[in-house]
């Protein structure tokens, strides 16, 4: 169940990601460590490691409070 929930989120994210030409996936989750995937210009982007601290992690944790951690594959 966490991992539908986890993509049902990542969706609300999506939107934002592609209008700069990006994107995200789910790659897996284990105990609570999310890992993602960046997409399109996300995964060349320098500041894919903020996006993905402060932007990605926080959401997910905000809305699922199980999320530990979220890391980038």
């Amino acid at each position: 169940m966490l991992k539908e929930n986890i993509e049902r989120v990542l969706e609300e994210i999506k939107p934002y990601l592609q209008a700069d030409g990006g994107g995200v996936e789910l790659v897996s989750v284990e105990d609570g460590v999310v890992k993602v995937r960046f997409l399109g210009g996300c995964a060349g982007c320098p500041f894919r490691a903020i996006t993905l601290k402060t932007g990605i992690e926080r959401y997910l944790k905000e809305k699922l409070p199980e999320v530990k951690e979220v890391i980038s594959a």
